[in-house]
């Protein structure tokens, strides 16, 4: 199929239609007997960055990078420019990544500047000739005066021109110190690993805080609340106040029920099952536009993920009848033949 129309097809369902095909799953598996009543009881949740399809933020290349959508925008509208820079601009970016690269970073800096300021001269040359843009240069004209006005230490910085929404999340990883695009919540079945909810967050939340919003979106799919649910230490103080029984991991167990205690071992099944969603359902990747974008594909990784294990489930299932069939003719040959 053409892609534009899964496009059109992801705006017309929404992000309530995204969480029925969701929830279609679960019932699917219910109905086939693939999903057990009682593995909607306990749930796992936990939280992890699903990464935007943008390049590794430089000053040097977002200055570049504004810069020529802004030229591009006024060729459109006919604004005439005393200067592009698209040629000095192209050479300085060059030069920038070659000195950066030999570690001569005064120089670095120099090449940096210059392109801040070729971005601030373009600016303000199309607020002289348009004074009243329209919608779309306004935001980028926005966007633009951002990046060239951000300092180092600033929050909610700009990391990105086609995607300003994109956030850097840092998690403290040593392969990864820095994520840039979106916190997702997401909860499975401690038994199973079946997914029951994920939800893309923005602004980067404290763990416990998407506690809430994760049960309410698990009661909505699962149709139930589940007893009792288990989250890692990030979730401390987290401040739910519903019915349901919340398990906080914690170092130091102390006397704890030995049947409590396993199921607490089982929080950590949901760390596979989040690589899983990364590796091979394209969460770890996002290429979708938009806050829109970001929470589709959150959803539309765990539907794909329930499909798989359905798929599965009925393949294992469809080999038992066909073994079974095959021992049974050949148990009725060898009566037939004794």
């Amino acid at each position: 199929i053409d892609p534009s129309s899964m496009t059109r097809w992801r705006k017309r369902i929404g992000e309530a239609g995204a969480e029925e095909l969701l929830k279609e799953t679960i019932h699917a598996g219910l109905k086939l007997k693939a999903v057990k009543p009682h593995q909607l009881k306990r749930v796992n949740v936990d939280t992890t960055v699903q990464e935007k399809e943008v390049r590794f933020p430089t000053d040097a290349r977002l200055y570049d990078r504004a810069r020529q959508r802004l030229v591009n925008c006024a060729k459109e509208r006919d604004i005439n420019l005393r200067q592009n820079y698209n040629r000095k601009s192209k050479q300085l970016l060059c030069q920038q990544s070659r000195y950066a690269h030999a570690k001569q970073l005064k120089r670095a800096q120099r090449c940096t500047r210059k392109l801040k300021t070729y971005l601030g001269r373009v600016i303000r040359d199309i607020e002289r000739s348009l004074p009243e843009p329209d919608d779309q240069l306004q935001s980028l004209l926005n966007i633009g005066t951002r990046i060239f006005n951000q300092q180092r230490h600033d929050k909610k910085k700009i990391y990105s021109v086609h995607e300003p929404h994109v956030e850097c999340i840092s998690k403290g990883k040593a392969h990864k110190r820095y994520e840039f695009g979106c916190k997702v919540s997401v909860a499975a079945t401690s038994r199973g690993g079946w997914f029951v909810g994920a939800q893309a967050l923005h602004g980067n939340p404290y763990d416990g805080h998407t506690l809430t919003a994760a049960l309410e979106q698990v009661q909505r799919i699962a149709g139930r609340d589940p007893e009792q649910v288990f989250v890692d230490m990030g979730y401390r103080g987290h401040g739910y106040s519903g019915d349901v029984e919340v398990h906080v991991d914690k170092r130091r167990r102390g006397r704890i029920d030995r049947s409590l205690w396993r199921w607490m071992k089982r929080r950590a099944a949901i760390e596979p099952g989040i690589g899983h969603l990364k590796r091979e359902h394209r969460m770890e990747r996002n290429r979708l536009s938009g806050v829109e974008g970001d929470r589709f594909n959150a959803i539309l990784s765990a539907v794909g993920m329930n499909f798989h294990k359905l798929l599965r489930w009925v393949a294992a299932f469809l080999r038992q009848i066909f073994c079974w069939l095959l021992y049974s003719q050949r148990t009725t040959a060898m009566v037939a033949g004794s």
